[in-house]
């Protein structure tokens, strides 16, 4: 691999997820085009860890903050820089890590890593999941701290909780459960309709 990102001449990019906070390690490896930018970015990634996107993210690159700005304009001095348009390789530089954060109520942090470029067999504007272990955790559980107690509360029948959240889940929870297909599925599906 060479030292820049922006002299790489191969049409992808291999990065790797890992949800931070939780073991055992849940991560994803996805395949993406150079030309992505964040707001794919954000949606292949969610697509992959299983995630439905029901929340803000962002992502902090270079010590830059990148998201969606507060349409009210409230706190400007806090708000992101806006991540419309912008491309994944245009703002890297020498970084080979960043970071992702979903749901800043449930503060799912994510660390991103360039594993390098490659060529790969996939249409020039499309993503791909290829590898990953562990399910994710369900939306809305209340970050690690929520989930670790989510698990103990789902495990012992004594729990307060434990018919609350089995019935919450709907079917059992396998923590190890991991499905690339499916994952890879939720993937090519990003913007199957919005002109990808």
């Amino acid at each position: 691999m060479t030292n820049s990102i922006h002299t790489m001449n191969d049409s992808h990019l291999s990065l790797r997820i890992e949800l931070a906070y939780i073991e055992p390690l849940i991560w994803r490896r996805v395949i993406v085009p150079t030309s992505i930018t964040l707001p794919r970015l954000s949606e292949v990634m969610l697509a992959s860890m299983g995630w439905q996107n029901y929340h803000l993210h962002e992502f902090t690159i270079e010590g830059v903050r990148y998201g969606v700005p507060d349409p009210d304009g409230f706190d400007v001095a806090m708000n992101p820089v806006d991540e419309a348009g912008v491309s994944l390789t245009e703002v890297l530089g020498e970084a080979r890590e960043f970071s992702y954060l979903y749901d800043f109520g449930d503060d799912w942090k994510h660390r991103v890593v360039l594993e390098g470029s490659q060529a790969a067999d996939l249409p020039p504007h499309a993503s791909a999941c290829v590898a990953g272990e562990c399910a994710c955790p369900p939306e809305n559980v209340g970050g690690p701290p929520g989930y670790m107690s989510f698990l103990e509360a789902l495990v012992d029948p004594a729990n307060d909780m434990h018919l609350e959240y089995t019935h919450w889940i709907g079917s059992s929870f396998d923590t190890e459960a991991f499905d690339v297909s499916a994952a890879n599925e939720r993937v090519q599906g990003v913007g199957m309709y919005k002109g990808a």
